[in-house]
C-alpha cells in the first residue's frame, strides 16, 4: 500500500438484492466514512462513491445487483492521507502515523519498526518487524510514548513477551 493512503473501512456481505453493502468503518464516527468524498481501493486504482444508508449499510454508485455487491466483499476503501484533517493535539494522530516508527523498550533496547497497525475488533495491535515478529497491544500500558515527529514509540512489552538484546542468546 502506498505511504500516503490511510484505511477507512472495508466492504462487507451484500445486503439485500438491489446491490446494498454492508460496512465497517474504522473511523471514529462512522458517518465520517463519506465525508472525505470518493474512497480508493488499495492500488487507488478504483474509485467508490458511497451513500451512505445508516451505520454500517452504504450504497456504491454504480453497484445496482447482489452480484456486483459479491465482488465487492472485503474490499478495503482508502483515502488520500492529505485529505484527513491535520491534528489538533500533539498526542493526537492517526494510527497511520504509527507506520514505520522505531519501536524501543524504555531501557533503550531496539525491537524493530511499526510494519503494520491491525484492529479485528478487539482493539488495535501493533506489529513490529523482527525477527522475531512481535504483535504488541496498542494500549497506554503497552505503549506509553508515541513521539510521531521523532518517528519512536516507546514499548513496554506485555510479560508474555521476552526481550533478548540483539546478538544476546
Amino acid at each position: 500500500m502506498a505511504g500516503d493512503m490511510v484505511l477507512l473501512g472495508e466492504i462487507g456481505r451484500p445486503h439485500g438484492v438491489r446491490g446494498l453493502l454492508r460496512v465497517r468503518s474504522f473511523t471514529a464516527e462512522p458517518e465520517s466514512l463519506v465525508a472525505y468524498g470518493p474512497l480508493t481501493d488499495e492500488s487507488g486504482t478504483k474509485r467508490f462513491a458511497l451513500e451512505l444508508l445508516s451505520p454500517d449499510l452504504v450504497r456504491i454508485e454504480g453497484v445496482t445487483d447482489r452480484d456486483a455487491a459479491a465482488r465487492l466483499t472485503g474490499t478495503k476503501l482508502y483515502v488520500p492521507r492529505e485529505a484527513l484533517p491535520p491534528s489538533k493535539d500533539p498526542e493526537e494522530f492517526y494510527l497511520s502515523d504509527l507506520e514505520g516508527l522505531a519501536a524501543f523498550t524504555e531501557a533503550g533496547v531496539a525491537l524493530g519498526r511499526v510494519r503494520a497497525v491491525e484492529d479485528h475488533g478487539a482493539g488495535a495491535f501493533l506489529i513490529l518487524e523482527g525477527p522475531p515478529e512481535r504483535l504488541v497491544p496498542f494500549t497506554r500500558a503497552a505503549v506509553p510514548l508515541v513521539d510521531v515527529a521523532s518517528g519512536r514509540i516507546t514499548v513496554v512489552p506485555p510479560a508474555e513477551i521476552v526481550v533478548q538484546e540483539q546478538g544476546a542468546t
